[in-house]
């Protein structure tokens, strides 16, 4: 927990943290401030530092809400309810991701803008390209910060750590690991490949950037 809200990556905590508890950053006050899971701290400050949005203000609740999908609009509203009457106006970095339309709908009744798109997956590659992989059902995704917290994500919470012979029964359907790269690093892309080795799948990488998620960000700096 943190008092000032960091001003560098290197300020950030580690990615542990960011999925255990996210980045919480007390008595902020500002212009904007940006709610987002902890998955895509580091994509955000990097956008705010690139483009000198220093107006925005970030806090990210844990990434591990992913694994427990129906807490995450409760969670946000709980965050919007925290910050509201410190900021002018609020962002939310989360796509649908796992609600069923239900953190769309809390974001639409409190007044506040979220990113578009049913995950970020899909607005990594950017909402349009992705809708055009059709024939993409039977991939299995991963991003930067879920290549370097494969275990924490996938690993372990599907028992594949105690119960190895799991990994057929619940991969048997897929047919790729498609690695979304938000940065060029080739230790990432080893591992990545060592993620689609540990669950039998082909190896696909793509590097996205950071697709729509640059553009909503810039959108609400505006705003």
């Amino acid at each position: 927990m943190s008092d000032t809200a960091p001003s560098s990556i290197a300020d950030l905590p580690a990615d542990t943290v960011l999925t255990e508890e996210g980045l919480q950053v007390e008595d902020a006050r500002g212009t904007i401030l940006i709610i987002a899971c902890g998955a895509l701290a580091r994509e955000i400050l990097a956008l705010i530092r690139l483009n000198g949005w220093n107006h925005m203000t970030l806090v990210c609740l844990p990434a591990k809400l992913h694994l427990y999908p129906e807490q995450i609009t409760e969670a946000v509203e709980e965050a919007v309810a925290k910050h509201r009457t410190r900021f002018d106006s609020i962002f939310v970095a989360y796509a649908d991701c796992g609600t069923g339309g239900l953190l769309k709908a809390k974001c639409d009744e409190l007044g506040i803008e979220m990113i578009a798109g049913p995950h970020c997956y899909s607005f990594f590659e950017g909402n349009d390209a992705f809708g055009q992989h059709e024939d993409e059902i039977t991939a299995f995704y991963l991003t930067d910060f879920l290549v370097k917290q494969f275990d924490a994500f996938v690993w372990r919470p599907m028992g594949l750590d105690r119960h190895p012979q799991l990994r057929d029964m619940i991969f048997g359907n897929y047919t790729k690991l498609v690695y979304q790269a938000q940065t060029e690093d080739p230790a990432l892309y080893a591992k990545a490949e060592d993620c689609a080795r540990r669950l039998g799948l082909e190896f696909e990488y793509r590097h996205t950037g950071y697709g729509d998620l640059a553009s909503a960000l810039a959108s609400a700096a505006k705003e």
